[in-house]
C-alpha cells in the first residue's frame, strides 16, 4: 500500500483550498508549507533518548514544522459505513433555558432582547415541537449553553445560544426550541459535540462538518475568525473521522484506524503535541500558536515512579472525550491516557501537574481492570471499568478536596452504569432502571429533583421525577440537562404523556 501523504495542499474532502497554520492574535505570523509523507512525520515524531520527545526542544515548544494536511490517497482510503446510536426514544429537557444568561451574571447588551426568555425548568420536560420525532442521540458539554439532537433519520437539529453560529443555521440569532440544521438536510449524522461556543458533526461517510467560533482555529478549517454561522467542511482528507470531541476551544478527532488528530487552542498542552504553544508577542503579550487543521498526535508515554518517560507505541485510540482543557483517551487494549491542565487532579495522575502529551494512566493498564468506556466534565474525568464500576477523578466542588486518581463511586457499586455526563459540577447517570444525580449548589434545575424538591444534593439521589421512564442516554450541558427515554411500548409511551410539555416563548 503506498505510503499515506501528509501535503499542504489544501484539500477539504477533495476539494482544493488554500489553507496554513497562523498565530494567534495581532502578529499572524505564518510559516512556509512542504509536502511532507507519514514516514518523515513519523521519523520526527520518533522515540528518543529522552522517552520519545526528541522533535522539540528543551523549553516544550516545537521546531520549526510546517503546517501540513492529512491526505490519504483515494485508493488505500477506507470506505465505511457508520451506524449512530442505537436509541429510539423522546428527548426530555430539565435545567436553565436562558441561553444568554447560563455561566454569566447578566445577559449581555447584544441579547439584551432575549433577557426575559427561558426559564429554569426543575424536572423533566418534553418539547412541544417535538412531538413524534425519535431521538437517537442528544449532545451537548460542559460548558455550553447550545444543545444538539440526532434524529432516528440522522438529521441534526440544533437550539440554544448562538452567538458565534454554532447552530449552524447560517445566522447568529439565538433559537429557543430544536430546529433543524437545514444546510445538513441532505446528510445523514451519526455523531456531534459541543465546545463552548463551536460545533462539530459527523457523517455516515466520515465527514465532519464544524461551525461556530473559530477564534483559536477550534474548527479546523485553516484559518483563525470569529465565527463561521454555516457548517463547513474541515480541512482534512484522510481517512474517514469515526468518533468527534470538542472542549472548551479545541478540538479532536479520531479516524477508522485509530489515529487521533487535534486542533485548537493549545493552552494547557490539551492538544498532545507536547508544547502549550505560548510565545510573546507586541508588547509582551502572550499569545497562541493555535492548530489551524487537524494534527496527529504521534506520541503517547507511560511515567514510571522514578520519574523515567517511556513511550508507548501502536496505541490505537477508540474513543476521546474532552473536559474544558483536558482530554481522555480510550485505545483498543481497554487503557485510558490523558494530558492537558492537571489542575485538581483531573489527569488522575497523582499530582497536578499540566502534561503536554498523552499520559497512561496506571490504574487501568493491568490484566481485567481495563476500561470500557470514558466521560470527561469540566474538572473531572470518568470511565467505567470492565468489571462495572464506575472511577471518578479530579473534582465537581472545587471547594472541596480533589481526587487525585481514580476510585470507584461508592454509591453506585453494584449499579449497571450504561450512560453517565457531566455539566459544570453536576453529574447524572443512567443505570439499570433508574436515573441518578448529583451536584453542588447552586443549581438551576440540572438535577431533575422536581419543582418543591431538594435543588442540589452532594451525594447521589434516584431522579425520582423519572421513576418507571427507562433512560438510554444522558448528556450535560453547563446547566440543563438533555435525556433520551426509550418510548417503544405503549407503556412508554403513557409515562412519557404524563410529562409536562415545555413550548418556549419567542421574540
Amino acid at each position: 500500500m503506498p505510503p499515506k501523504k501528509m501535503t499542504a495542499t489544501g484539500v477539504r474532502n477533495g476539494a482544493a483550498k488554500g489553507a496554513g497554520r497562523k498565530k494567534a492574535g495581532a502578529s499572524g505570523r505564518k510559516r512556509a508549507r512542504e509536502t511532507v509523507s507519514s514516514d518523515e512525520e513519523d521519523r520526527d515524531s520518533s522515540p528518543g533518548p529522552d522517552g520519545g520527545l526528541s522533535s522539540y526542544n528543551s523549553k516544550g515548544a516545537r521546531k520549526s514544522q510546517s503546517s501540513l494536511i492529512v491526505v490519504e490517497p483515494e485508493h488505500s482510503k477506507e470506505r465505511i459505513k457508520l451506524e449512530g446510536a442505537k436509541c429510539k426514544g423522546q428527548l426530555l429537557i430539565f435545567g436553565a433555558t436562558n441561553w444568554d444568561l447560563i455561566g454569566r451574571k447578566e445577559v449581555p447588551k447584544s441579547a439584551a432582547a432575549y433577557r426575559n426568555l427561558g426559564q429554569n425548568l426543575w424536572g423533566p420536560h418534553r418539547y412541544g415541537c417535538l412531538a413524534g420525532i425519535k431521538v437517537r442521540t442528544a449532545v451537548s458539554g460542559p460548558v455550553s449553553a447550545h444543545s444538539l439532537l440526532i434524529t432516528t433519520e440522522g438529521k441534526l437539529w440544533s437550539w440554544g445560544r448562538n452567538e458565534k453560529g454554532q447552530l449552524g443555521h447560517g445566522d447568529i440569532h439565538r433559537v429557543d426550541a430544536p430546529k433543524l440544521i437545514a444546510a445538513l438536510s441532505d446528510e445523514v449524522m451519526v455523531a456531534a459535540a459541543c465546545g463552548r461556543n463551536h460545533t462539530l458533526a459527523l457523517t455516515e461517510s466520515g465527514t465532519v462538518y464544524a461551525f461556530g467560533e473559530n477564534k483559536m482555529g477550534q474548527l479546523g478549517i485553516g484559518n483563525q475568525t470569529n465565527a463561521v454561522p454555516s457548517p463547513t467542511q474541515i480541512l482534512y482528507n484522510g481517512q474517514p473521522i469515526t468518533k468527534v470531541a470538542c472542549g472548551a476551544e479545541f478540538s479532536m478527532l479520531v479516524d477508522c484506524k485509530g489515529n487521533l488528530y487535534s486542533f485548537g487552542c493549545p493552552e494547557f498542552g490539551q492538544l498532545g503535541h507536547n508544547s502549550d504553544g505560548k510565545f510573546i508577542a507586541r508588547a509582551n503579550r502572550i499569545e497562541f500558536d493555535c492548530e489551524q487543521i487537524p494534527r496527529r498526535v504521534p506520541i503517547f508515554i507511560e511515567k514510571t515512579r522514578d520519574g523515567q518517560v517511556l513511550p508507548i507505541t501502536n496505541v490505537v485510540v477508540r474513543d476521546v472525550v474532552c473536559g474544558t482543557s483536558h482530554t481522555v483517551v480510550l485505545d483498543s487494549q481497554k487503557r485510558v491516557f490523558t494530558w492537558g491542565f492537571g489542575g485538581y487532579g483531573r489527569l488522575g495522575h497523582s499530582e497536578p501537574k499540566d502534561e503536554l502529551v498523552p499520559r497512561l494512566v496506571k490504574l487501568f493498564d493491568f490484566p481485567g481492570r481495563g476500561a470500557v468506556q470514558i466521560f470527561a466534565g469540566c474538572t473531572c474525568s470518568f470511565a467505567l471499568g470492565e468489571a462495572g464500576s464506575l472511577f471518578f477523578w479530579g473534582v465537581t466542588n472545587t471547594t472541596r478536596d480533589s481526587t487525585m486518581y481514580p476510585k470507584a463511586v461508592q454509591d453506585l457499586c453494584g449499579w449497571k452504569v450504561r450512560s453517565v455526563a457531566c455539566g459544570k459540577s453536576s453529574i447524572i447517570v443512567a443505570a439499570d432502571e433508574s436515573t441518578i444525580s448529583w451536584g453542588p449548589s447552586p443549581c438551576c434545575g440540572e438535577l431533575g429533583y422536581g419543582e418543591n424538591k431538594a435543588k442540589s444534593s452532594t451525594t447521589a439521589q434516584e431522579v425520582k421525577t423519572l421513576d418507571g421512564i427507562y433512560i438510554e442516554q444522558v448528556s450535560m450541558g453547563y446547566s440543563h440537562t438533555l435525556v433520551v427515554a426509550r418510548d417503544e411500548t405503549e407503556q412508554d409511551e403513557e409515562k412519557l404523556k404524563k410529562l409536562p410539555e415545555y413550548n418556549p416563548r419567542v421574540l
